[in-house]
């Protein structure tokens, strides 16, 4: 039965055309590695060697075998490597960006997901804003993210959409909510907005702001806070209305405003979210598991992406 200890000394006799080198090589006596030669020709029935003065000379076996225990060796340290990182992958960090609103709608489930497939691990989500994680994808600090787009997506990245979620106005007052909102009466509204330290880049301003162009007017922000628990918490104090993911919406509004209430904007508007890498990149497993099982949680809660 072949080995591959008797492969690995048979390649390095073939190389040195020595024995004595072949030992020297491996770290091995010498008449090991005549043992393991003796042993794999008796095991193929075939001569491998023959003796020439102090050196050894490869037949036309040995010429026909190096290829094949090239390759087999070749796949074995391949192996070796896979288990490694398996090993180091169930026992390391995974780190994985996501921007606020969908660390709000899957971050624990996504990590509870991880931990359940490798308890080992340690889990990082980075992130708060997209331009935030955007920025950390940039500079290498991440290997792949989700983020929402529009917004500032530099050369060189990927881009794969997987979900959309529709933007809606949330308020306390029925009466704002009867019928779905104009951008006339968008650029009328006073509004408590999150993400204020990102207002320039954050997607849900930026589509905003394009509603509203034909008006000549922007979303007039009554209120800034950075994240969208404080904000609605305002609305459902009767301070300002909002304008927020119709996911996060449903999540929060039972728990910190149960007297607002939500309702569509005309026309429609929609936040994508989207799996963002280098473009050069070769996904670690971990990022393609992340990218996995964090695409399947936005998709519970979001609509799925279809491309038009």
């Amino acid at each position: 039965m072949l080995s591959l200890h008797q492969l690995t000394c048979f390649l390095a006799t073939y190389e040195h055309g020595s024995l004595t080198a072949a030992a020297a090589e491996l770290g091995y006596a010498q008449p090991s590695v005549s043992e393991q030669i003796r042993g794999l020709e008796k095991s193929l029935g075939v001569q491998l060697f023959r003796r020439v003065g102090r050196g050894v000379v490869p037949t036309t076996m040995a010429e026909e075998l190096r290829p094949h225990a090239e390759k087999t060796l070749a796949a074995a340290e391949d192996a070796r490597r896979a288990m490694a990182a398996a090993k180091s992958f169930e026992t390391g960090t995974i780190r994985f960006g996501m921007f606020g609103t969908a660390r709000l709608y899957a971050g624990a489930g996504l990590v509870a997901d991880v931990l359940a497939r490798y308890p080992g691990v340690r889990v990082e989500l980075i992130g708060q804003n997209s331009s935030d994680v955007h920025e950390d994808l940039r500079r290498g600090r991440l290997e792949a993210a989700m983020i929402a787009v529009p917004g500032a997506v530099s050369e060189g990245m990927t881009v794969t959409p997987v979900a959309k979620d529709e933007l809606v106005y949330i308020s306390a007052d029925p009466a704002h909510l009867t019928t779905p909102v104009t951008a006339h009466r968008l650029s009328l509204a006073n509004l408590v907005m999150p993400e204020t330290t990102w207002r320039a880049d954050d997607s849900t301003r930026i589509l905003l702001r394009q509603m509203l162009h034909g008006t000549g007017r922007n979303p007039q922000t009554r209120i800034e806070v950075e994240d969208v628990e404080t904000a609605v918490e305002l609305v459902g104090m009767g301070l300002a209305d909002s304008v927020i993911p119709l996911g996060a919406a449903e999540q929060l509004l039972s728990r910190l405003a149960p007297n607002a209430g939500w309702v569509s904007l005309r026309p429609r508007q929609y936040d994508v979210i989207a799996v963002v890498h280098r473009a050069d990149a070769t996904l670690s497993p971990a990022a393609r598991l992340m990218i996995e099982l964090a695409t399947a949680r936005i998709q519970q809660i979001a609509e799925p992406y279809t491309p038009r």
